[in-house]
């Protein structure tokens, strides 16, 4: 069998036709020094609205970028047909380094992370005081993911006008978390629109929540102009309500320098991706207690000095009952 080094220089080697008459392949990629800067509004089936100056523009990601997947908030670079004209489509040939991420997982036993936005800087967790009723270990669970991404925590209540807010209110006041209540009446009116967005404005903030708390509508109330589907249903037995957001969107807020990002209605809210030594950190009324507390505490056992600083009067009993609930779920996969 005949063989041949790297650089042969025999006659009779043949040499396979470039049919395409394409150049080779090279590893060198181009850096598209001239590509436009944009923002990531949305993302459906593999087609990405980005913003680019005062026009949205479709894109799909380019090939060059791999399994790196573009989400809603990502600042990227674009490069092609940038008109924003129907049937045009630029190519995102760069995502640009984020500066936060909020992910979550399916639930604790899931170890793939989905990521829910980049780039925010302001998570509200959005619940209902009734229909559906409130759900205070969804509420935790979405505190130690927006502390764990470095984002500030912002609670708002919907439907003030079917209960009131006050022992909600009582069991996060220690957290010193901002938060606005509103009702019905209040948003179509437009009171409690105004005072939310004065705690939106200036930020990028990606709004959460189980389905069903008026999570959307209180988007519509911040953006009219942009009305989206926002009338949903609370199953009566299961207390549950039905997504009426499908996808993620990011909307810059009227009047106001800040972005909203509307995120679809969940059910759970899975911390796989949390260290859950990092989970005390979403209870700062409780972390100082932990001062005295052996090493490599668990904070669930015999010796744990939480017990002694809760039973002083530091905090909430019902907040350690909390943290050991979600210690629990995270580290033996309970379910929530």
């Amino acid at each position: 069998m005949r063989r041949y080094g790297k650089n042969p220089d025999e006659d009779d080697i043949r040499v396979r036709p470039n049919r395409k008459g394409n150049r080779p392949r090279t590893n060198i990629r181009p850096k598209h020094e001239d590509a436009a800067d944009a923002m990531v509004l949305t993302v459906d089936r593999g087609r990405l609205t980005c913003l680019v100056e005062d026009r949205v523009v479709m894109a799909m990601k380019a090939r060059e970028l791999g399994r790196k997947a573009a989400v809603v908030g990502d600042q990227v670079a674009l490069v092609g047909d940038l008109s924003g004209k129907k049937d045009t489509l630029a190519r995102i040939v760069r995502i640009e380094k984020r500066t936060s991420v909020l992910r979550r997982t399916a639930d604790d036993d899931d170890p793939y992370e989905r990521v829910v936005v980049a780039n925010a800087d302001q998570l509200a967790i959005v619940t209902a005081l009734a229909d559906p009723e409130p759900r205070p270990r969804l509420i935790d669970r979405c505190l130690v993911a927006a502390y764990d991404a470095g984002l500030e925590p912002l609670l708002i209540l919907t439907k003030a006008d079917l209960a009131p807010p006050d022992t909600l209110l009582k069991a996060y006041g220690a957290l010193g978390v901002p938060y606005a209540v509103t009702s019905r009446e209040e948003l179509a009116g437009g009171e409690a629109a105004a005072r939310v967005k004065e705690l939106l404005d200036g930020h990028v903030t990606a709004f959460v929540g189980h389905s069903g708390v008026g999570k959307t509508t209180l988007v519509n109330a911040l953006v009219p102009e942009e009305r989206r589907r926002s009338t949903g249903h609370v199953n009566a037995v299961t207390g549950r309500g039905r997504h009426t957001t499908t996808s993620a969107l990011a909307l810059p807020l009227t009047d106001s320098e800040g972005w909203v990002i509307d995120t679809p209605g969940v059910r759970s809210f899975g911390l796989h991706h949390v260290d859950p030594s990092r989970v005390i950190h979403a209870f700062p009324d409780l972390e100082p207690g932990t001062e005295g507390c052996p090493r490599a505490c668990s904070h669930d056992e015999q010796d744990c000095a939480l017990d002694s600083w809760v039973a002083d009067g530091h905090a909430d009993p019902a907040r350690l009952y909390s943290l050991r609930r979600l210690l629990a779920t995270r580290e033996r996969r309970e379910g929530d």
